[in-house]
């Protein structure tokens, strides 16, 4: 059994009444309701679920509700609500899309209502919110090459000021620049981003946008994200960090299609990252239950998964790949504090069975091998009595906790450095 003590916390817990006075020698039942540590999805779902629309497109932006039948709507609300109520019965962390092009199609006129809609609805769930990405060099917004490169520069930050400071309170942590290792070098298509990284490089363009966030939400978690986790990323965050650039956490993208890692491929990655003693955060995390993409396909993007590619077998070496990747960066990883996995359902990005439900929202063993780890391994429940003053002593996993007597409620947060904590039952 690893030591995972550094998951864990202890707390004397005072629990008192509404008169405030101690609840003493008295039953209590204590319970996690969610867990400091952010297991987490793409929450591109919510979207489509808020907004009352029939079809979400995957990057920022929502189509208009397409005819239905009110039998078709009423299946269609249905399918939703099925898909949500999996979503929540699993992760609490979500990543929600705002890439620049479908988030701001047309100049002036962002999709902030229908992005806010979801995040508003998954922070009601206790879900904390990710947007992703404000800066990144595909799914640009074409118009703006109509500018020049000290204007697109100038519009990229300003655009960094609105999103962090409309969504202040209800997203406070943001993937602010996305894959800027191959970003000044990408030549696929022009785009304005790869543009302004070109000319600035890439440490002054790292510092600009991450110094535009920290000024709008200086408590906002502000995220560098890469696919490249060779040295040459370590070489730039080590860059940018002694440029002053605030960055608060280390994104490392996992797409898994051309083979699961090894657990040698694995510590080798982090023993590179783990020393700038940042949390790191696996932000776009896929195992496939299918044929792994052919290896001398250089970009993903270019892969394409048939709709019959996954099998019961593969489906359940999905499962136990994922079990034994979260068992290791869960148990053995204290500065890893995030894992997201990138597709929900199968048939997302690629066309790929790489989601935890299926396509018809039927549960894959992932699902199910993932909810015996979150919610029951990595659970703690217990019934004690409290004493003559009213403290009952709590042992478990950080995050947060019911306590339950006689009917009434209390609530509090288990983290490390808190030793006493006072609870007030209603």
């Amino acid at each position: 059994m690893a030591d995972i003590s550094h998951r864990k916390a202890s707390a004397k817990v005072k629990v008192v009444g509404s008169d405030g006075k101690p609840v003493s020698n008295a039953k209590v039942a204590v319970n996690q309701v969610n867990h400091e540590f952010l297991f987490g999805c793409g929450a591109f779902e919510s979207l489509p679920y808020t907004n009352g629309v029939s079809v979400h497109n995957g990057n920022g932006s929502v189509n208009a509700q397409k005819p239905m039948s009110e039998a078709e709507k009423a299946a269609f609300k249905a399918n939703l609500e099925d898909r949500m109520q999996k979503w929540l019965g699993l992760f609490n962390y979500g990543t929600l899309p705002f890439y620049w092009g479908g988030f701001e199609p047309e100049e002036g006129k962002p999709n902030t209502e229908q992005l806010m809609n979801a995040a508003k609805f998954l922070k009601s769930k206790g879900v904390t919110v990710k947007g992703h990405p404000l800066c990144w060099h595909t799914g640009c917004a074409p118009w703006l090459m109509n500018y020049d490169n000290a204007t697109i520069l100038k519009k990229q930050l300003e655009r960094i000021h609105r999103e962090v400071g409309n969504f202040k309170g209800i997203i406070d942590m943001w993937d602010i620049i996305n894959e800027v290792v191959i970003m000044p070098i990408y030549n696929k298509y022009d785009n304005a981003i790869t543009r302004i990284c070109k000319e600035k490089g890439r440490v002054a363009l790292v510092k600009a946008v991450f110094d535009a966030a920290q000024e709008t939400n200086p408590d906002g978690i502000f995220l560098i994200n890469d696919f490249n986790l060779s040295t040459n990323y370590e070489i730039l965050i080590d860059g940018c960090l002694n440029a002053g650039a605030p960055i608060k956490t280390i994104g490392l993208q996992s797409h898994q299609h051309q083979g699961v890692w090894s657990k040698e491929k694995t510590e080798e990655i982090l023993s590179r990252y783990e020393h700038f003693g940042l949390p790191i955060h696996f932000t776009e995390n896929t195992i496939v239950a299918g044929p792994l993409v052919a290896p001398e396909i250089d970009d993903l993007q270019d892969a394409h998964y048939d709709d019959d590619a996954a099998t019961p077998e593969l489906e359940q070496k999905q499962a136990d790949s994922l079990e034994t990747m979260y068992r290791n960066l869960f148990e053995n990883h204290p500065l890893v504090t995030a894992i997201t996995n990138w597709d929900f359902g199968d048939g997302a990005w690629l066309n790929a069975p790489s989601g935890v439900i299926r396509k018809d929202n039927s549960l894959k063993p992932s699902y199910n091998a993932l909810h015996k780890l979150i919610k029951e391994e990595w659970h703690t429940a217990f019934e004690a009595t409290t004493d003559a003053e009213g403290f009952v002593n709590v042992e478990g996993f950080k995050g947060s906790y019911e306590i339950t007597s006689d009917g009434k409620k209390g609530t509090f947060f288990l983290k490390s450095g808190t030793p006493t904590v006072s609870v007030t039952l209603n």
